[in-house]
């Protein structure tokens, strides 16, 4: 189980005024990027600050892994240019071929003035990190962003191109140029309980055997060459991302990988109005859509699953003094999400190109999502035949109740969904039939007061979704999450016309996941809880 929770209070002056909280976060983060005030020269000037993101250590073997780097680059002027390639060949000088553990290690150094930036790492296509940059400081900073990148383990055993994209823009104001390197680290196979998996067995070293990483791994993501990162732009509610794809004719399971980002407009999608608020007090500026996203998957055109993203708060999101130098849950490890599509595989097997799609409900500009599909494959076969037994996708239920009154008023926005697929493998490993059911509850509740200058949004989602696969054992995979969320903020008018912006802000991330079958059961109980108050204040020209 993964429990994190983190409170946060910030109080900053500010020489301006804006109503509306929701179009506030919008506006303060630019401000406090372009006003934080730069130290005064020191003939011994302090150590660059090292942010970092609390989150739950990879279980590393006690063993020393084989490093290779792959890419140093320093991202200066990079917006709207090619992403950065590298080639990426398997190291062939590592003494050993079996591995227990791959990680992928982002450190990066940067000082001066600059805006978060979100970037994505790929290999062959195929995401393996989607993240934010730390906010630099005049005295500099470094960061690490280690990656459990074991799942690619197949992608990693042939030549490919690295991709990397961050987009930075640097000028006399933002000076933040983002020195970057990247490196794999292959730790040799060891035998442990914790990756006994029953492989001796049949049933144990197949896909369902537990830690049995994926045949092929194919992107679904945009080619290159590409003046953007690979990831599609989701930019309205009537967009789709579509990629053709095929699937080998021996795959036995398949697992779509979903990675999502929000940005622009939609960066504080949960903060957003209704859009008959804004109309009713002609706000045209201000974002919209209401306070519900939600992103759906499809297969040639059906609806086979969804994404109720948690609410990653950027290191420079609400305020970006909040985040030093501890940075929001997912900031630096954007979380990615898994749809078995294992029940619907049986009609990708003709050979035929087949495609994926992505679009969000009631999105503004801007969501990046892209995808990693996970295939296993029959290695004593040649041809495996499958069938589609039922798809359930229960309508998309959502109410909203309003209440206001000018630019006061409160709101409460419930949605519910449930998806359900069920299909049949023929394959060495038998007829094997799996069920995929997701569940999701949404809530938010939000107020407005003092005129559209505070702002309290609570808002809680349930995530949960479950594989069943009838070995001769059932094999069952369970994952319940629970993303919470509380955002005050608010206002305060001073006597020398400035203004006080507070922000009090509590996420919480809270995930548990079991996984049972003939050979072995796996349950995650180990409970990580971060949480503190902090509280910022002073007095200078422009803010803090």
């Amino acid at each position: 189980m993964y429990n994190y929770f983190l409170p946060f209070i910030y109080l900053s002056p500010f020489f301006f005024h804006h109503p509306i909280s929701a179009s506030n976060l919008h506006k303060i983060k630019q401000l406090t990027s372009e006003f934080l005030p730069e130290p005064t020269s020191s003939d011994d000037p302090p150590p660059p600050t090292e942010y970092f993101e609390v989150t739950r250590p990879i279980e590393l073997p006690k063993t020393k892994p084989y490093s290779y780097h792959v890419l140093h680059h320093d991202f200066g002027y990079t917006y709207g240019q090619p992403p950065v390639l590298a080639s990426y060949t398997p190291p062939s000088d590592c003494p050993f071929h079996s591995f227990s553990k791959i990680v992928l290690e982002w450190n990066a150094t940067c000082k001066g003035r600059q805006f978060d930036r979100i970037f994505g790492v790929w290999l062959g296509g195929a995401e393996l990190l989607r993240s934010c940059t730390a906010e630099p400081r005049a005295t500099g900073i470094v960061w690490s962003v280690h990656k459990d990148i074991t799942r690619y383990h197949s992608l990693l055993l042939s030549p490919q191109t690295l991709a990397v994209y961050l987009g930075n823009l640097v000028d006399k104001t933002y000076t933040g140029v983002y020195h970057v390197d990247i490196t794999i680290y292959f730790y040799p196979y060891v035998k442990s309980l914790s990756n006994d998996d029953g492989s001796k067995s049949k049933f144990g070293g197949s896909a369902f055997g537990g830690g049995v990483p994926a045949d092929l791994v194919l992107p679904i993501s945009r080619n290159l060459p590409l003046n953007d990162g690979l990831w599609f732009e989701i930019k309205n509610s009537t967009d789709e991302g579509l990629k053709e794809f095929k699937v080998p004719q021996n795959a036995y399971r398949a697992v779509l990988e979903v990675y999502v980002s929000f940005h622009e407009r939609d960066e504080f999608w949960y903060t957003n109005p209704p859009d008959e608020y804004l109309i009713a007090n002609n706000l045209s500026g201000v974002p919209g859509g209401g306070s519900f996203r939600e992103v759906v998957v499809t297969l040639d055109g059906k609806v086979v699953g969804a994404v109720w993203p948690f609410t990653v708060i950027y290191t420079g999101g609400v305020n970006p003094l909040l985040w030093r130098p501890i940075t929001g849950i997912g900031s630096f490890d954007l979380p990615s999400y898994d749809i078995e599509v294992t029940p619907l595989l049986g009609t990708l097997l003709d050979g035929k190109s087949h495609s994926v799609g992505f679009s969000v409900t009631n999105a503004l500009n801007v969501w990046f999502i892209d995808a990693n599909l996970h295939l296993w494959l029959d290695g004593k076969s040649s041809k495996t035949e499958g069938g589609l037994v039922h798809l359930v996708d229960k309508p998309l239920a959502v109410s909203l109740v309003s209440d206001f009154e000018g630019l006061n008023g409160c709101f409460w926005t419930g949605a519910k969904r449930s998806i359900l697929s069920t299909g049949w493998v023929r394959s060495s490993f038998g007829n094997i039939t799996t069920s995929f059911a997701q569940d999701f509850v949404y809530n938010n509740s939000m107020v407005m007061g003092k005129n559209g200058n505070e702002q309290i949004v609570n808002q809680l989602i349930l995530f949960n979704d479950s594989v069943n696969a009838n070995l001769p054992s059932p094999f069952v995979d369970e994952t319940h999450r629970k993303f919470s969320l509380y955002l005050d903020t608010d206002e305060l008018d001073q006597d020398d016309d400035t203004y006080l912006s507070v922000s009090n802000v509590t996420l919480g991330f809270d995930e548990n996941k079991s996984r049972s079958s003939a050979f072995w059961i796996f349950e995650e109980l180990s409970h990580k809880c971060a949480g503190w108050p902090g509280y910022y204040g002073c007095q200078r020209e422009f803010g803090c």
